[in-house]
């Protein structure tokens, strides 16, 4: 299949209610590879389908959050030269789900230790494919969420004058005000609406809230 013949498909319909994102669906087998796609499709998802892992890379990355359901074997570049490939191609990311025709320990903990969600050995049962899906989208939404609130923790920050940013240095170290109004040389008032004003920049109104928030805006996106 060419990336002009690549397959994106929508549920039709008001009965099912769509899960939100889109299952990248990259399998060489054309049978197999549209009987899980009406799978899929049935239970709601948006299907995107690719024979090839070149096919998956040739078009645009989408913003919406979505898993890739990928097959070890293709040709050209396997499964896992793709899941090394978009570290490099961070648009191109999303949790995956990998299936294989034949049950390979070795391969599956290299797969899983990368990163990936879940390894499926074929023929796979529907509803633990469904089931894999699900989490896989669900963990993308969710650090989508999470980069989100990372990126406005980190703007937040960014916008915090000097002597806040040692207000809010000595706050998460747990020096009292009048502490850190001795060692900056002002008053204890100084040093209160310092903190009025960091916890307003930051959008927040208590202190767990100010330490999660430099927390998030200090550590990497969860697996």
């Amino acid at each position: 299949m060419s990336h002009a013949e690549c397959v994106y498909e929508a549920p039709t319909g008001h009965a099912i209610a769509a899960p939100t994102g889109v299952v990248h669906l990259i399998e060489d087998d054309v049978s197999l590879r549209t009987a899980l796609q009406r799978l899929l499709v049935s239970e709601g998802f948006v299907v995107a389908t690719y024979a090839t892992a070149g096919d998956y890379l040739l078009p645009a990355a989408t913003k919406d959050p979505g898993c890739l359901l990928l097959d070890l074997h293709l040709p050209g570049c396997s499964g896992l030269e793709l899941q090394e490939a978009l570290h490099d191609h961070p648009d191109y990311e999303h949790p995956i789900v990998f299936l294989s025709g034949a049950a390979d320990i070795a391969t599956s903990v290299r797969a899983m230790r990368a990163g990936a969600c879940e390894f499926l050995t074929k023929p796979v049962d529907s509803e633990v494919l469904l089931a894999a899906v699900r989490t896989a989208v669900g963990r993308d939404v969710a650090q989508r969420a999470w980069r989100a609130g990372q990126q406005q923790a980190r703007a937040g920050l960014a916008s915090l004058g000097r002597r806040e940013k040692l207000v809010l240095q000595g706050i998460t170290d747990g020096r009292r005000h009048k502490q850190l109004a001795a060692e900056l040389g002002v008053s204890e008032r100084t040093i209160k609406l310092d903190r009025a004003r960091i916890m307003s920049r930051l959008g927040v109104r208590t202190l767990p809230a100010l330490l999660r928030t430099v927390m998030i805006a200090q550590s990497g996106v969860p697996r």
